[in-house]
């Protein structure tokens, strides 16, 4: 697999990177808001810990939305 320049991709290839950008924006976009919102008792582990999460790829804020919240009674 060779890297392509955004020219040489195809109209399908253009849109499924923008669709994948836009996903990872707002699943980011949306993790840091619930982060903002909850106390540390709400969170599972430190608030800085999982904000710097967030930033890796769609991985970060699945794993918080996943793993770390605690899960209301």
């Amino acid at each position: 697999m060779t890297k392509r320049s955004w020219s040489e991709m195809s109209q399908a290839q253009r849109r499924g990177v923008v669709f994948g950008a836009i996903v990872q924006v707002l699943l980011q976009a949306a993790a840091l808001r619930d982060l903002r919102r909850r106390t540390p008792e709400e969170l599972n582990g430190p608030r800085w810990a999982w904000v710097c999460a967030t930033f890796v790829n769609t991985v970060g804020p699945c794993a918080y939305f996943l793993f770390g919240r605690r899960r209301r009674r």
